[in-house]
């Protein structure tokens, strides 16, 4: 979509601003309420007010009493260090504690090409509910790409690096900064699955990454295996050669049976993947796999991300390209720790939440 089509020059960050844009121009808000109900919506908040109670939704009404605001993803502001959001959907809107005395509009995207007033009354709420769950989708395994964000480039190839785990999440895979799935989100993520609650455990987890140190070591022991026959017979070895001879390594190494027979059952895997994979156009028809890091490198790419979005500070990110990978992804952080202390008790106002794929083991990988 070029500038200066139909949009007099301002250009829709997603399609979801698009879809506003379009009922705005015809002036139908109920339109506006069915998009506002398939999507994530924002709340503004001061950061250290969330550090101190993450669970709890402190919703405020500006620039004048009785005025709540919300805002689509694509109209998020800049990063600031002061201020975080929370990631809420039109039901939990609908269910919110409103003055049902002296309504007020429900304000979305005030001051932008798509701002909306949506009456609030208790029948307009029901419609709201209902919409919602008519046209909520979930927003996993969608390929989000704000027009705003960087699409080639340095730092667009580091994202891009990220880009599965994006789309898993529903997430922009080319943005980095304001937001990623919410703040409490990340901040759980980061507790919960990489034992993070400083800049030093997040900048250390992240330094592990880039060197390829955080993934299991058994598919490159298998891989070095393959290219060591490689090297020996002057060509591929087969399935059964490499199988054999990475089970026959493993145990001369002292690896269990049972260890010993999952190596076997990886090299299966590997075969099928890598079929998969020049199938799909991955692999040239005689290419294969010789290490793991990209895996690392993807993951990288997303714990930096969450890195951002919790440490709140002045930061900023580079992704470097040297011959055709990703040789670098770092934030850089000041002194402000990146995850409070959570406060339990009675909690009101709670965010809906979403698995972010992630899962905590006692040693080996995290995804």
């Amino acid at each position: 979509m070029s500038a200066g089509g139909a949009f007099g020059g301002w250009v829709p960050p997603t399609e979801v601003e698009h879809r506003l844009y379009e009922a705005s121009v015809r002036n139908d808000t109920d339109a506006a309420t069915q998009v506002l109900a398939s999507t994530d919506l924002f709340i503004l908040a001061p950061k250290a007010e969330v550090d101190a109670d993450p669970e709890r939704v402190h919703w405020r009404s500006y620039p004048e009493p009785g005025h709540r605001i919300v805002i689509t993803r694509g109209m998020l502001p800049p990063w600031h260090p002061d201020w975080v959001f929370h990631r809420v959907s039109l039901r939990w809107i609908a269910t919110f504690h409103w003055n049902d005395a002296a309504p007020r509009p429900l304000v979305v995207n005030p001051g932008s090409p798509v701002q909306f007033l949506l009456p609030s009354a208790a029948r307009d709420r029901a419609t709201w509910l209902q919409y919602h769950a008519r046209h909520r989708r979930s927003p996993k395994h969608r390929l989000v790409a704000p027009r705003h964000g960087p699409l080639r480039g340095p730092l667009a190839f580091g994202l891009a690096c990220g880009g599965h785990l994006a789309v898993s999440n529903g997430v922009p895979w080319n943005e980095a900064g304001t937001l990623y799935m919410g703040y409490t989100v990340e901040l759980d993520t980061l507790r919960g699955a990489w034992d993070v609650t400083e800049p030093s455990g997040w900048r250390g987890e992240l330094d592990a990454l880039l060197a390829g140190r955080n993934s299991p070591p058994e598919p490159d022991f298998v891989l070095s295996v393959r290219e060591r026959l490689a090297a020996e017979i002057h060509g591929v070895p087969s399935a059964d050669l490499w199988r054999d001879a990475a089970a026959g390594h493993a145990q001369d190494l002292g690896a269990s049976p049972e260890s010993v027979r999952e190596i076997g059952e990886l090299v299966r895997r590997i075969v099928r993947y890598e079929a998969r994979f020049r199938a799909d156009g991955l692999l040239p028809p005689e290419g294969r796999v010789r290490k793991t890091v990209a895996y690392d490198y993807g993951r990288a790419v997303n714990v930096a991300r969450w890195g951002l979005v919790t440490t709140q500070t002045s930061w900023q990110i580079s992704a470097l390209v040297g011959k055709g990978r990703l040789s670098s992804l770092c934030g850089v952080l000041r002194s402000r720790p990146c995850v409070g202390q959570r406060h339990e008790g009675e909690n009101a106002e709670r965010v809906e939440g979403g698995s972010t794929g992630h899962v905590r083991t006692t040693r080996g990988p995290r995804p």
